[in-house]
């Protein structure tokens, strides 16, 4: 629900409006739906365009397009603004606060915020208003950000299609009777969209990644602790994380750069030194070794993402020294079951209180998560630590990792619905995971860019990955192949 005056909106769109009519952005981008994260605030900093000017481009372009895409829960409009104007107010003082100061940013719906609802697309929290902000949301805010409202994802988290949400399916911008991917559907279908200029989402099997590939953007899921999980909906803790949604590259940095850091007050969270991420996009001759994990990764894929990927490692081949396959720790038989006791130790007080009130296929895929016992899931914990050290060994031989990040395209909602039904029933684990989930056990950085479409014009995407704490040589190497292709400058039209 928006929650601006309809007067007040009409205002401050005519002055946007004429704004760009008298020619005040020339030589800029001449639509602000199109600029990315940095470019906006660029523009910021130059006064060719206001915040209140690019979150009022935002929330029109919410209230034509979500109605079709359905990314967002929550539009908190009448504080948007608000924001906004603060934020004018303290760049017309002199007081700027950085690189997101007034940037129009939006949340995964799993993300608490203080006095908004946070439903986690589910009934059971169709009505749940948080007293305080999760950690992400809090730095975001201290660094000047907009927050324009709640992102609709899969409910709790536990799924890829964004089909099951309270809330009705999230769609992809590039065909809406596809699924974005998820869990962070409406985070990835909101930036491709331009409804905002970055998002957050979530991250447990591949929750940022995988709508990234699906709706072509940039998604980053930083190295587990790197970014405080404390106050965000738990799905798995062991192996959650949060990250960026986001345009480009760079854009993705920025956000990252923002909400990583220690929290003491997040018991997954680590003491590990923040790197100045901008150092990512110094100009210079990359040579890194890189390694091609072809067990499980490549194979089986579908035909237009291999044809795709190998163009892309084509284009890799200019910043490496090198290519070799590499062999990863179990890589087939990972952990990934035992984590389900997290996963029913948050929600068994909802299922025996209300289960009517989560989706069916949420609820099926909720009731088994009951048989695990305490010492499988011991065990499953001690397995994804030695698992984690172990795959240390590989970065001995190679920089980075680089694979599709997804097998296979997006399906169409109605046959991700039938698909989906027969992998709960069979108690599988869906395949859009399959690429994505190992580096959430393995706990590493992995970054999912544009890298192609098939006949049908949806994204594809490649994934690359790094060591744990390897993020600015992550950020690297996606940035030198995003200006070696053109990828990311295709946006779905609206």
């Amino acid at each position: 629900m928006i929650d601006y005056t309809r007067g007040e909106f009409w205002k401050i769109s005519l002055a946007a409006g004429a704004m760009l009519a008298d020619g005040s952005l020339s030589g800029e981008p001449s639509d602000l739906a199109a600029l990315s994260l940095q470019q906006a605030s660029e523009l910021l900093r130059k006064r060719s365009v206001s915040p209140v000017e690019l979150t009022t481009e935002c929330l029109t372009r919410i209230e034509r397009l979500n109605p079709i895409l359905n990314a967002f829960i929550t539009v908190t409009g009448e504080s948007a603004l608000a924001q906004a104007r603060q934020a004018e107010a303290e760049m017309r003082a002199g007081k700027w606060r950085g690189t997101l100061h007034g940037i129009p940013i939006a949340l995964k719906d799993n993300m608490d915020t203080a006095g908004v609802r946070t439903t986690a697309a589910s009934g059971v929290f169709a009505n749940r208003i948080p007293t305080a902000d999760a950690e992400v949301v809090r730095r975001l805010k201290s660094a000047g950000s907009v927050i324009l409202g709640k992102l609709n994802m899969h409910e709790f988290a536990f799924g890829g299609t964004c089909i099951a949400s309270y809330f009705g399916a999230v769609h992809n911008p590039w065909k809406t009777d596809h699924i974005p991917g998820g869990s962070s559907g409406g985070s990835a279908v909101a930036v491709a969209a331009g409804l905002c200029y970055g998002a957050l989402g979530t991250d447990t099997l591949g929750s940022v990644r995988i709508p990234a590939a699906y709706c072509g953007v940039v998604g980053f899921k930083p190295t587990h602790g790197r970014v405080s999980i404390r106050g965000i909906i738990p799905l798995s803790p062991s192996i959650d994380h949060a990250g960026p949604l986001a345009r480009t590259v760079r854009d993705s940095a920025i956000l990252l750069q923002a909400i990583a850091g220690y929290d003491i007050a997040d018991a997954t969270s680590m003491d590990a030194p923040v790197p100045d991420y901008s150092r990512a996009f110094e100009t210079r001759k990359l040579s890194l070794r890189l390694g091609l994990p072809r067990t499980l990764f490549y194979e089986n894929l579908d035909p237009e993402i291999e044809r795709a990927v190998s163009e892309a490692l084509t284009v890799l081949k200019r910043f490496s020294s090198g290519m070799q396959n590499v062999e990863l720790p179990e890589v087939k038989a990972l952990p990934v079951g035992p984590t389900r006791a997290e996963v029913y130790a948050y929600h068994a007080q909802y299922m025996a209180k209300t289960p009517q009130l989560y989706q069916p296929e949420t609820l099926a895929r909720l009731r088994p998560t009951a048989d695990i016992t305490a010492a499988t899931y011991i065990e499953g914990i001690r397995s994804i630590e030695r698992l984690r050290r172990a795959v240390k060994s590989t970065f001995a031989s190679v920089d980075l990792l680089i694979t599709p990040t997804m097998s296979i395209p997006p399906a169409s909602i109605s046959e991700a619905e039938t698909i989906e039904l027969e992998q709960i029933q069979k108690g599988q684990l869906s395949p859009l995971v399959r690429n994505t989930s190992p580096f959430d056990v393995y706990g590493l950085p992995s970054i999912s860019v544009p890298c192609g479409s098939t006949r049908d014009g949806l994204p594809i995407g490649l994934q690359i990955t790094g060591p744990a704490w390897g993020e600015e040589q992550v950020l690297r190497l996606a940035y030198a192949y995003e200006q070696a292709t053109a990828w990311n400058k295709r946006p779905p039209t609206w």
